[in-house]
């Protein structure tokens, strides 16, 4: 099944950067050396086996965006089942007035060609602001873009390259394209209900990206699962340069136990116990026994989208 990602917003805010990053397993420092998008460039990306991401960055220079909205418009615009508009937080004045009318201008072509897209706007490289005043211009910058976007619903995201804030962002806009995501978060709670963990989360095996988590214990940072799927890429990446290959990792201290395993041919799951000394055998055999559950779900999903794709 494909799904359409139309990803935009003025050249140089960062879009192919972290498109790169996410999908193309860059690590931040290494995207300066990434030129600017010519026009619009087409990637497929799957996700999660069957899912197909039909990925169109387009390039935000003043000339490609007005023929976007004229002499492409429709082409651009048709069949697009998710937005992704990108603004960069350094822009001000007259700079951030013509990106927010490309941005209404996106909004009226895609409410004319793909009245259900979803629509998601990231205030991107939030890191060139001081700590103390990011969420106060995060929220200024929001409140305008919700505002302006209605009747249109729109969903904003604070994100950076150089923190766990972009995992966070893609996780949510990806996690609104599955389509047995009510099933496979029922399966989840109860597997780490028979489990009496804290919390179990499952990641998309490429990308990292998590795409569904349950949590039973309280935990003070709401950030967690994001650092999380930042620290495990970069060292899953570090692994393929040494020509090893990542498939699982245990971590323990004197408060809790932590395993990382590969789970069904698209997942990674991690289950986090509170108690540091149970044995590795018995939380491995579960996850075994429960393998075959999450297998099935992921083929019955996968049997679905090919029946809706047909149809």
């Amino acid at each position: 099944m494909k799904k359409k990602v139309l990803l935009m917003g003025k050249s140089g805010s960062g879009k192919t950067s972290m498109r790169s990053i996410i999908f193309a397993n860059y690590i931040a420092k290494d995207t300066r050396r990434l030129g600017a998008t010519i026009d619009v460039e087409h990637s497929h990306v799957r996700f999660l086996g069957n899912l197909v991401l039909n990925l169109w960055d387009c390039g935000g220079q003043e000339a490609f965006m007005e023929n976007y909205f004229v002499s492409q418009r429709e082409n651009i615009f048709r069949n697009v089942e998710v937005l992704i508009y990108v603004f960069d937080i350094e822009s001000r004045d007259e700079e951030l007035k013509k990106d927010l009318r490309y941005y209404q201008t996106c909004l009226s072509a895609i409410y004319e060609n793909s009245p259900s897209a979803k629509v998601f706007c990231l205030i991107h490289k939030m890191d060139l602001l001081q700590e103390d005043q990011r969420d106060k211009i995060f929220s200024e910058r929001e409140n305008e873009i919700i505002n302006m976007s209605k009747p249109v619903k729109c969903t904003c995201f604070k994100t950076s390259i150089w923190d766990e804030t972009l995992y966070g962002a893609w996780s949510s806009i990806v996690y609104k394209l599955i389509p047995n995501v009510q099933e496979l978060e029922q399966s989840l709670k109860l597997f780490a209900d028979l489990m009496e963990c804290d919390e179990v989360l499952l990641f998309e095996r490429a990308t990292f990206l998590i795409i569904s988590f349950c949590e039973r214990a309280s935990h003070r940072d709401v950030h967690r699962f994001e650092k999380v799927s930042n620290i495990i890429k970069g060292f899953k990446l570090s692994c393929s340069k040494l020509a090893s290959q990542f498939t699982a990792m245990e971590v323990r201290n004197s408060n809790f136990a932590v395993f990382i395993d590969i789970f069904t041919p698209n997942t990674y799951i991690m289950v986090v116990m509170s108690e540091p000394n149970i044995p590795s055998a018995a939380v491995l055999l579960n996850i075994k026994n429960a393998r075959k559950h999450f297998e099935k779900l992921e083929r019955s999903s996968q049997v679905r989208q090919n029946s809706t794709c047909k149809s």
